[in-house]
């Protein structure tokens, strides 16, 4: 497959925020941060034809590229503020924490695969994103020390909260994770408090291909 050249990939990210658009997305500041962020820079180069199809793209270490729709979707409905921080369990290629980058204060990501971890921060370096640190670390059982988040997204699909991440929530804090998946297919949740102190109450995102959150550290490829 050829890789897209710097006009084709021009075009193919208007017409990929015309779609978005077409499909409800109206937030601007959602809108521009997908604009700025070059999902085939983040995209395997044998896939970068595929990069705006409604699709999820293999990387290494038998993990996948979010479909830039889902991405899109979650961005907008995560509301995240320029004076948010954000915990992202799963940096795969680092293009969902570029596009959460452009909307936050800070964004912290936590990925089992060492050699994934280093690849996508390469990526946020070469992109110029300044506020996004992408960490090797068990998401299953991030350190404490990282304080707490407004925003956390889990690239996974989970029983439950793990109870070393709700520690990390914010008082009025949102989470996004798939809940167990069925043959594959995760229904992906979003939680929310109406109010602070409330319980976290759950409601449908989307639906995506999502594993169970994996324990542990791997060096990766």
């Amino acid at each position: 497959m050829q890789p897209l050249s710097a006009e084709a990939d021009r075009e193919a990210t208007a017409a990929f925020l015309l779609r978005v658009r077409s499909r409800g997305l109206r937030d601007l500041a959602v809108l521009r941060a997908l604009e700025a962020t070059p999902r085939t820079h983040f995209t395997p180069q044998r896939y970068r034809d595929l990069a705006f199809r409604e699709l999820s793209l293999p990387i290494a270490c038998g993990q996948v590229m979010p479909d830039p729709y889902f991405v899109a979707a979650l961005a907008g409905a995560l509301a995240v503020e320029p004076h948010h921080r954000v915990l992202e369990i799963g940096s795969g290629s680092g293009y969902c924490t570029a596009v959460l980058a452009r909307l936050a204060g800070e964004v912290v990501s936590l990925e089992r695969y060492r050699s994934l971890a280093i690849e996508a921060g390469t990526r946020l370096e070469h992109v110029g994103v300044k506020n996004a640190r992408c960490l090797w670390g068990d998401g299953r059982d991030p350190p404490p020390t990282l304080g707490r988040f407004d925003r956390v997204v889990v690239h996974a699909a989970l029983e439950s909260i793990p109870p070393g991440v709700g520690a990390l929530l914010a008082p009025a804090a949102a989470l996004v994770a798939g809940a167990p998946a069925v043959r594959g297919v995760a229904d992906v949740l979003i939680w929310e408090r109406a109010r602070e102190g409330e319980p976290l109450a759950a409601r449908l995102l989307a639906r995506a291909r999502m594993r169970p959150l994996e324990p542990g550290l791997s060096r990766g490829l």
